[in-house]
């Protein structure tokens, strides 16, 4: 699916094709040269197919109109100090690069293709002013109607543009963000381009994540605990079976497709998109409300490039996400795209052959790895702890019940059932190992227990108090 022109950028572009611009005047005031304003009404208010034969057949002067030389301007230096004819100029640009593909590597053949561009982002910090706006739109269509990937284009450029796109998806005019988030797909037409846009995640990736928390409705400040919350049937405000957060449809189609692009760079940043943004998480919960079967295919298909590409690391989630019986309840559903059905299979083939060769024990790591814990069946299951304790305490040379005192440690303010669970947890191991308490007190897991002792939670405390009871039989027992 192809997404619809911002209505706000062709609104804008439109009043600026419109306006008269006194060209003969701008030459005798200097501000262009008499050669300028040739090509430019060579080219300006006529047909596509008249436009397109003139610049091909005049390459190297229409890239020296718009970049300049060694001894000659640029109309954008030339017209520095009148705002109408440089708006004007850079919607004819665009509409150029629109219409002559060759025009953007002529371009980027420049010894310097940027230098007049990237400053006019900065042109000024009122979004209601047009120049940095039409200015991205002109370096968008220059990079993707090239799909440069040289070192000017991706260490230079590409910092400064999806700096500037950030701004426009942290806005809250829903029209400057559809912009924004249109721009970012086009720019993401190959891996360094992908590659920047990750290493600019603070930037780049948050304000989308946060979009897409509002569309689950949940809230920045819980989203982890409201996501497992989500995932393990505990129903709250924002679960309700459709999307929330004034989320337009055609926003959230647009970060869907951005985060499906930046997935092809899984197995270099899957355990990291997901341990910093919850995504397998987020990413189930979106796929409940899914309001489209557009929208439903790339959640999909970012799930499977994501899980495919981790698959030891990601999928012991998916299974905690209660994804695989997601899958089971969507495909009652007729989808019409045939590529939607397969990537569903697909993704459902994978996390079926996982679950069939998971153990109890496995699915433990997998929740303590996940980095939160709920109450899944090994947890209160007795054999497990008989047979497992040890293992737990042994394995990776302590790492588990390291992740496991991590976990403790978070004081889980919106989800204090964590602390309970892993109370418990404390204290099976002390009860079935007791020999190896000292491990864990220099962990400082008995410390943290008898912390939450006082805590304002009732199951907190009685967790807590078992576990230290554990403890407590092991020192009255050593005294007889």
């Amino acid at each position: 699916m192809l997404l619809d022109p911002p209505p706000y950028l062709a609104a804008l572009q439109g009043n600026v094709r419109q306006r008269l611009i006194p060209w003969d005047g701008a030459v005798r005031a200097g501000t262009l040269t008499e050669d300028q304003l040739a090509r430019i009404r060579a080219v300006d208010k006529v047909k596509r197919d008249v436009r397109k034969q003139t610049v091909e057949a005049d390459l190297d002067g229409y890239r020296t109109l718009f970049v300049g030389e060694p001894g000659k301007k640029s109309v954008l230096e030339s017209a520095a100090k009148r705002q109408d004819v440089v708006q004007n100029i850079l919607v004819l640009l665009s509409d150029l690069l629109d219409s002559v593909p060759a025009l953007s590597k002529a371009i980027l053949q420049t010894g310097d293709p940027y230098r007049h561009f990237l400053p006019l982002l900065a042109h000024s910090s009122n979004t209601e002013d047009p120049i940095p706006l039409l200015t991205s739109t002109v370096l968008v269509k220059l990079l993707s109607g090239s799909r440069d990937e040289s070192p000017a284009t991706v260490g230079k450029a590409l910092p400064v543009i999806f700096s500037y796109l950030s701004s426009l998806t942290k806005n809250s005019d829903a029209g400057l963000q559809d912009i924004g988030v249109q721009e970012y797909s086009s720019l993401l037409y190959g891996r360094a381009p992908r590659q920047q846009f990750w290493k600019q995640r603070s930037e780049t990736v948050t304000p989308l994540i946060e979009i897409l928390r509002a569309a689950a409705g949940v809230g920045n400040s819980d989203a982890s605990a409201s996501l497992w919350s989500g995932a393990t049937g505990t129903t709250r405000s924002g679960f309700e079976g459709s999307l929330s957060g004034g989320v337009g449809l055609q926003l959230l189609y647009g970060v869907l497709l951005v985060m499906w692009q930046l997935s092809f760079e899984g197995e270099d940043i899957g355990d990291d998109i997901n341990d910093e943004y919850d995504i397998v998480l987020l990413y189930t919960q979106l796929l409940r409300l899914s309001p489209k079967e557009k929208t439903t295919r790339l959640l999909i298909s970012t799930l499977l490039n994501l899980l495919t590409q981790n698959q030891n690391t990601l999928l012991p989630t998916a299974v905690l996400a209660r994804l695989p019986a997601l899958l089971q309840n969507l495909k009652t559903r007729q989808f019409a795209d045939p590529d939607l059905r397969e990537d569903m299979d697909k993704l459902r083939e994978l996390l079926d052959e996982y679950t069939k060769t998971k153990t109890t024990f496995d699915e433990y790591v997998g929740e303590l790895n996940s980095g939160h814990l709920r109450w899944s069946p090994p947890h209160r299951n007795t054999v497990f702890w008989a047979e497992n304790a040890r293992k737990i305490l042994e394995a990776e040379n302590g790492a588990l019940v390291r992740r496991l005192a991590d976990i403790m440690r978070k004081p889980w303010d919106n989800d204090k059932a964590v602390l309970a669970i892993a109370c418990n947890d404390v204290g099976c191991l002390v009860r079935e190992v007791p020999e190896r308490r000292s491990q864990l007190e220099r962990l400082g897991l008995k410390t943290r227990v008898m912390e939450l002792m006082a805590e304002p939670d009732e199951n907190v405390r009685w967790e807590s108090l078992r576990a230290l009871g554990g403890w407590l039989q092991y020192s009255f027992d050593s005294t007889k």
